[in-house]
């Protein structure tokens, strides 16, 4: 496996500091692109004329080409150093943006979602790995407020995106522009990155390299909190209306506060990380979020659900960050250890909204919630899997 070197370390000043404040622009550039996107797709559904499960089935395209292309990232890490594979990635990644507007028809989008997916992917694992770089280098705990800075741009890209489409304005024309926007900005950003290159004679990792053994573990807790996630994300609304007998409104607003609940969290996330250490933190959060989730499954009111998905939020909104932040430190090659625990976490992000859906047929809503109650148990007793290795 490439071994790389870099830099000495230089402090909390200078480069480092620098490339702090450049890999947090970064992330938030990421998400943007997401929250940029998600405000098209009813457009793109009456401009396709698609139905509501061909519409299912290409929004499970981006998923599916990240987790195919993910494994691809260490090769292009390695070859191309840190720095110029996370400007290339993700600039791709904002100019992709403008693909699934342009689409004709069914074929063409889900073409266009697939290679959306697929370098969106490939730079998460890239920034990912400079992030984990420059945690290292400053000694303490960065990753969960980069995930919270991916989160807020999210959050505001996609407030641009309502405010275009109450304005009307040309959906082709907003997401081009925007992909140009956010492309120049990916340059502007990427410059301040460690400029991380292998050593001298090092081994390049395989074009197509398998997840290592010692981020599996790793992999399943990210596995538990994004199935949790993305059970909530998707399906308070639903469960608000059809279990409690919420209102429209209410039980839209549930999925945004869920949302900005988590960001807030991944936020501040930094400062609990730093005072008990990643296993205390996954473990505390574990306890939140199970109790949240059985919260939810005994609920028969929005005043309980609520509280109850709120919780949820703040329990697992460090998963993901520490997952990274441990398979970064795992194995001699941080890309690679990130990109398998990242196509773990994708798997669960694609499956866990149709799992829910499949058991809520099978019996009901409460007994799906009941499963996440369950899922989010296991990161009390996995969080072991984070202990930092000699």
């Amino acid at each position: 496996m490439a071994t790389l070197t870099s830099p000495p370390r230089t402090g909390r000043r200078g480069p480092v500091s620098r490339a702090r404040i450049a890999v947090s622009l970064v992330f938030a550039v990421h998400g943007s692109v997401t929250g940029s996107f998600v405000t098209r797709i009813p457009w793109i559904q009456h401009h396709l004329h698609l139905s509501p499960a061909q519409l299912g089935f290409a929004l499970l395209c981006p998923a599916v080409g990240a987790s195919v292309a993910m494994p691809l990232a260490g090769r292009v890490v390695h070859r191309y150093g840190s720095r110029l594979a996370v400007r290339g990635l993700l600039t791709l990644w904002c100019l992709s943006l403008a693909l699934p507007a342009l689409a004709p028809n069914l074929p063409a989008l889900m073409a266009g979602l697939l290679g959306y997916g697929a370098v969106a992917g490939m730079a998460d694992v890239a920034m990912n790995a400079q992030g984990v770089e420059i945690e290292q280098r400053l000694g303490r705990s960065i990753m969960s407020g980069l995930h919270g800075m991916w989160s807020v741009g999210v959050l505001v890209a996609s407030g641009f995106g309502v405010l275009a489409a109450n304005q009307q304005f040309e959906p082709r024309l907003q997401l081009g522009l925007t992909a140009l926007v956010l492309a120049g900005l990916a340059q502007l950003v990427c410059g301040g990155l460690l400029d991380i290159c292998p050593a001298a004679g090092t081994e390049a990792p395989p074009r197509f390299a398998l997840p290592p053994r010692s981020a599996l573990a790793v992999g399943l807790v990210g596995f538990c909190g994004v199935f949790a996630e993305g059970a909530s994300l998707d399906w308070s609304g639903v469960y608000l209306r059809d279990v409690t007998g919420a209102s429209a409104g209410i039980a839209a607003a549930c999925s945004s506060a869920f949302a900005a609940t988590m960001t807030i969290a991944r936020l501040t996330g930094d400062l609990v990380i730093r005072r008990f250490g990643p296993v205390t933190t996954l473990r505390i959060g574990g306890i939140v979020a199970t109790l949240g989730s059985a919260l939810v499954a005994a609920a028969d009111t929005p005043y309980l659900a609520i509280p109850g998905f709120a919780l949820i939020g703040v329990g697992i909104a460090t998963v993901v960050p520490l997952a990274f932040a441990a398979a970064g430190h795992s194995g001699p090659n941080p890309s690679q250890s990130i990109a398998g625990v990242a196509t773990i976490t994708y798997i669960s992000g694609l499956v866990a909204p149709a799992a829910i859906g499949g058991i809520a047929q099978l019996s009901s809503l409460t007994v799906s919630f009941c499963v996440v109650t369950a899922l989010a148990a296991c990161l009390v007793l996995g969080a072991t899997a984070l202990r930092p290795r000699a």
